[in-house]
């Protein structure tokens, strides 16, 4: 359904960082770089799948209530992974890993980009 999705940043290089930490756990990671966005994608990919960007109009970005990005994860360790990844680059924490009322299998853990963006990894398999 997605082709591909854009998030804001008001710091392209603090944005930089903090993708680059939390993208490898979930199988993707920098394909393209500059000043003005950053894409990542899995390695074979023929597009980003995930831009940051700082914003086109050049006013200062901004998240929005009630959005997330949720991004699928292999399997719950790799969950772990992106949340210990994110808390550690200076993520800030929205609900740590584990078990969610949605069904019996969605294991999920929620954060904040430097920028406020709430991002999410989701494994949906049992363990």
């Amino acid at each position: 359904m997605l082709l591909y999705l854009t998030l804001g940043t008001n710091d392209i290089e603090r944005a930089r960082h903090f993708y680059d930490a939390i993208m490898p756990p979930l199988g993707y990671r920098c394909q393209r770089y500059s000043e003005e966005e950053i894409g990542y994608s899995a390695d074979g990919d023929t597009r980003c799948r995930l831009w940051v960007v700082t914003p086109f109009n050049r006013r200062r970005a901004s998240n929005g209530n009630g959005t997330m990005a949720a991004l699928s994860a292999a399997n719950r360790a790799d969950v772990d992974a992106f949340y210990a990844a994110a808390i550690a680059a200076g993520g800030k924490d929205e609900g740590e890993p584990g078990l969610r009322p949605f069904h019996d299998n969605f294991y999920a853990a929620y954060v904040r980009d430097p920028d406020g963006n709430k991002l999410s990894a989701v494994c949906e398999l049992p363990e």
